[in-house]
C-alpha cells in the first residue's frame, strides 16, 4: 500500500511544552548533575582520570540499564556503538549493559523496597510508572530526567477495516473511533494490552473515558461496556497484544476470529509491526481528533547515592547520546520508530507506522489525567476484568450529622449518595454487602450487618435484585444520636467475616468508612487488633482492608497503620463525595500487591 509523505506543515518545531511535573524533573536532574560535574572534575583532577592514555578494558564504566522491551533494542544499540567506538567520559570508557524488563515490574519492584537494584538507571515506557515506584514513599528512591523520546498511543487497523471506516481521510474522536469500529457491520475485533500491565492499554482507556464523557449521556456505561470489549481480547503486554493481529490479508486469517482486526497500540509499536510484517499484514493508524497522549520514556537513576561519580557521568551521557539519537532523523532511536522527547513527529516514522495525511498526528492531548484519575480508571478496570466481593461497612456514629463545608446536607448523606452512585461502576456479577457501626448497636456489639455479600444481581422474593435492595439499604443510613466510633471492634470482626466467606477467583476486600477514631475503650486495643489481623491475614486467600477516613476528624494513620497488615491501606477524603473515586483506587493498589485471588 503506497503512502505519502508528510507535508511540512505537519512538522511544527514543538509538539507541546514541558509539563510542571516534566520541568520539575529538569531541575531535580540539573542538580544531580552539577554535583556530579564539580565533584567529578576534582576526583579526576587529583586521581589523573582526565588521562586519556588509559585502555578501555582497564578504564571502562559498567552500568546496567534496564529498559522498557520496546525501547530495549534501540538503548542496547547505541550502547554497543559507544562501545565500539570506545567513547570516553573523563578518561573513561563506557561498557553499558542493557536489560528488557516491564516497566509495571519494576515499578512494583521499586515500590516494596528491599535489597537493592541490579541496575543504576531505568527506562521506563512512561512517567506513569514513576508514581507507582515510588509507593507509599518506602521504597528504592528514583530521580528522573527528561524524556530521551517518545511515542503517541493510537488506534491501528488492518487495511480491510481501516478503509470501511474511511481512512485516512475520516477523522474521529476516541470515543467516536470505539463506538464505529464496534458497531460497524460484523463489528472489528478490537484487542489491547492489559491497562494494569501496559501503559499504552491504559492511556488509551483513560482518553476513551475522557473522550466519552465529553460526549454526554450515560459516558461510565460506555466505558464500561468498552472495557469488557477488551477484557475479552486482552494481552499481558504490548508484544503479545502485536502476535495477536492477521499476519496478512488472506480472507482466512482476517477471519479466523482468534486475531484481532484493530489494536489500542503505540505509533513505534506499529512502526516494529510493518516492518516485520508482509505487505498485506501491515496496519494503518487512525490518530483520535481529540488527541493523542504520549508514551514520554522517562530517564531515571536509580537511588544515585549508590553510583559513583563516574557511574553518574557515564549514565549523564548515555542520556545525551539517546537524547540526540530520538531527535535526529537519521538518529538511532529515530530509526526504531521513536519520535523525539517533545513529540514532534517524524515524516519517515509516521509513514513507516501506518500514518497518513491528514490524520491528525500532531495533535497532543489536551489534558494529562493525574496519577488519581489513573488509579481510578485502573480500579474500573479491576472491577469489570474480575469480579469484586466487597463487604462495606459504614460509620453511623452521631458525628456523620455534622454538615458538609459548602453544602446542605451531613457527612452522612453524601456518604449514601457516593456510595448509591459508586453502585453502577459494579457489574451484576460482583458481590456486595453491608454493615453499620457505631457503640452498641447491636447489644453490646458496635456492629450490624445490614445486607449479606451477595450477587448484584441476584434476585430477592419480593421480585427486586440485590442491587436494588442494596441501594435503599445505603439511602437508609442514619447516624446514631449520642452514638459513638466503635471502630476496633468492627474492623476485627468484619474482617473475620470477610475472611469466612471468601470465594476464589474474585477481588475479596473489606472497605470501611469512618469519620473519627475509636472511641469505644471497652473492647480491643489497636496493638491486639493488629495482632489479631496479622495473625488471621492469609496470603492464600487475600481480603485487603481498604480504609476510609472522612472528614478532617479521621485519622488516615491509624486506619492505614491497619488496613496494611491486610494487604490493604488507608485513603483521605475531605469531601464525603470522592468515596467513589478513592474506593476504586484502592482497588487498583490493592489488586496491584497481590489482594486478588488466584
Amino acid at each position: 500500500m503506497g503512502r505519502h509523505s508528510l507535508p511540512d506543515a505537519h512538522t511544527p518545531e514543538r509538539r507541546r511544552g514541558a509539563s510542571p511535573r516534566r520541568r520539575r524533573r529538569t531541575v531535580a536532574v540539573a542538580t544531580l548533575l552539577v554535583i556530579a560535574v564539580v565533584t567529578g572534575t576534582a576526583v579526576a583532577a587529583e586521581s589523573g582520570l582526565l588521562s586519556f592514555g588509559e585502555s578501555c578494558e582497564d578504564s571502562a564504566v559498567h552500568l546496567t540499564v534496564a529498559a522498557s522491551p520496546d525501547i530495549a533494542p534501540a538503548v542496547r544499540a547505541v550502547a554497543d556503538r559507544a562501545r565500539e567506538d570506545e567513547l570516553r567520559t573523563d578518561g573513561h570508557c563506557m561498557d553499558v549493559e542493557v536489560v528488557a524488563r516491564d516497566s509495571y515490574k519494576v515499578a512494583n519492584t521499586l515500590a516494596a523496597g528491599g535489597k537493592a537494584p541490579d541496575y543504576q538507571v531505568w527506562l521506563p515506557d512512561s512517567e506513569l510508572w514513576l508514581d507507582r515506584a515510588k509507593g507509599n514513599g518506602e521504597g528504592v528512591p528514583i530521580t528522573s530526567a527528561d524524556s530521551v523520546a517518545s511515542s503517541p498511543v493510537a488506534f491501528a487497523m488492518v487495511p480491510k477495516a481501516a478503509k470501511a471506516l474511511g481512512w485516512p481521510k475520516k477523522t474521529y474522536s476516541w470515543a467516536e473511533l470505539v463506538g464505529a469500529a464496534l458497531g460497524s457491520d460484523g463489528d472489528v475485533r478490537l484487542g489491547a494490552a492489559d491497562p494494569a500491565r501496559s501503559a499504552t492499554g491504559l492511556m488509551a482507556l483513560a482518553q476513551i473515558a475522557g473522550s466519552s464523557a465529553a460526549l454526554g449521556g450515560d459516558s461510565d456505561t460506555r466505558v464500561a461496556e468498552t472495557a469488557k470489549v477488551l477484557a475479552e481480547r486482552m494481552s499481558e503486554s504490548d508484544s503479545q497484544a502485536r502476535e495477536t493481529l492477521a499476519h496478512d490479508s488472506s480472507p482466512a486469517e482476517e477471519g479466523n476470529p482468534k486475531r484481532n482486526q484493530a489494536l489500542l497500540l503505540s505509533e513505534q509499536a506499529a512502526f516494529t509491526h510493518n516492518a516485520e510484517a508482509a505487505e498485506g499484514g501491515k496496519v494503518d493508524l487512525f490518530y483520535p481528533s481529540d488527541g493523542i497522549p504520549l508514551l514520554d520514556y522517562p530517564y531515571t537513576f536509580v537511588d544515585e547515592s549508590r553510583l559513583t561519580v563516574a557511574q553518574t557521568r557515564t549514565a549523564v551521557r548515555l542520556m545525551t547520546l539517546l537524547s540526540e539519537g530520538s531527535s535526529n532523523r537519521k538518529g538511532t532511536l529515530a530509526g526504531y520508530g521513536f519520535r523525539p522527547g517533545d513529540g514532534a513527529p517524524t515524516a519517515d516514522v509516521v509513514e513507516a507506522a501506518g500514518g497518513m495525511a491528514p490524520q491528525p498526528f500532531t495533535e497532543s492531548a489536551v489534558t494529562e489525567p493525574s496519577a488519581a484519575d489513573l488509579l481510578e480508571m485502573l480500579g474500573m478496570w479491576t472491577i469489570t476484568v474480575q469480579s469484586a466481593r466487597l463487604t462495606t461497612v459504614v460509620d453511623a456514629s452521631g458525628s456523620m450529622a455534622t454538615p458538609v463545608p459548602g453544602r446542605n446536607e451531613s457527612r452522612m448523606d453524601v456518604t449514601k449518595a457516593s456510595l448509591v452512585q459508586a453502585l453502577g461502576q459494579f457489574t451484576d456479577n460482583d458481590e456486595i454487602g453491608l454493615w453499620e457501626f457505631s457503640t452498641r448497636l447491636d447489644g453490646e456489639k458496635d456492629y450490624r450487618r445490614l445486607m449479606p455479600t451477595s450477587r448484584l444481581g441476584a434476585p430477592s422474593g419480593d421480585g427486586t435484585t440485590h442491587r436494588e435492595r442494596l441501594a435503599a439499604a445505603f439511602e437508609s443510613l442514619e447516624p446514631v444520636p449520642d452514638g459513638a466510633t466503635g471502630l476496633y471492634d468492627t474492623v476485627l470482626a468484619s474482617y473475620r467475616d470477610a475472611l469466612g466467606s471468601y470465594v476464589p477467583g474474585k477481588f475479596n476486600a473489606l472497605v470501611i468508612l469512618t469519620d473519627g477514631s475509636n472511641q469505644d475503650d471497652r473492647g480491643i486495643s489497636r496493638t491486639d487488633l493488629i495482632a489479631e489481623l496479622t495473625a488471621l491475614a492469609d496470603p492464600d486467600r487475600p481480603v485487603p482492608l481498604l480504609a476510609i477516613a472522612v472528614g478532617p476528624d479521621a485519622d488516615r494513620e491509624e486506619v492505614a497503620e491497619i488496613a496494611k497488615v491486610t494487604g490493604g491501606d488507608g485513603y483521605e477524603v475531605s469531601d464525603p463525595a470522592d468515596i467513589q473515586a478513592v474506593i476504586l483506587q484502592g482497588i487498583m493498589t490493592a489488586s496491584q500487591v497481590g489482594g486478588a485471588g488466584e
